[in-house]
């Protein structure tokens, strides 16, 4: 796969509730997914429930120091998988700047404990 992102990505395991922000008559609903990276700029996973592209979602994304960040996430690519699973790519919509410093701080002391910065 060709990396498209300008910022590094890094893996975590998490939950999310999802909104729907493009139904009004959407309830929120808490999904169980596979989160296989996150960056500053968006956060890509795995669900089993289709969701739509272009449609924006009401996230609390709990991250590894066990804070949750609240944000939105618009679907920019979706693909299906052999076992009817759904990979998730997502942008972040309006992510506070403290919280996608946050994202950014956690990555560079990551990278430096294995020894990757440059």
């Amino acid at each position: 796969m060709v990396e498209k992102r300008g910022s590094m990505r890094m893996s975590l395991s998490a939950r999310l509730l999802i909104k729907n922000m493009n139904d009004g008559s959407a309830k929120e609903e808490e999904v169980v997914i596979e989160v296989l990276d996150v960056s500053k700029t968006g956060v890509g996973f795995i669900c089993d429930i289709p969701l739509s592209i272009g449609a924006v979602y009401e996230t609390f994304l709990q991250i590894w120091t066990d804070d949750v960040i609240h944000a939105f996430l618009k679907v920019v690519r979706i693909e299906q998988t052999e076992e009817e699973r759904y990979v998730c790519g997502t942008i972040f919509i309006g992510l506070p700047e403290m919280n996608a410093k946050r994202i950014e701080v956690y990555d560079l002391l990551r990278r430096m404990e294995d020894g990757s910065l440059k």
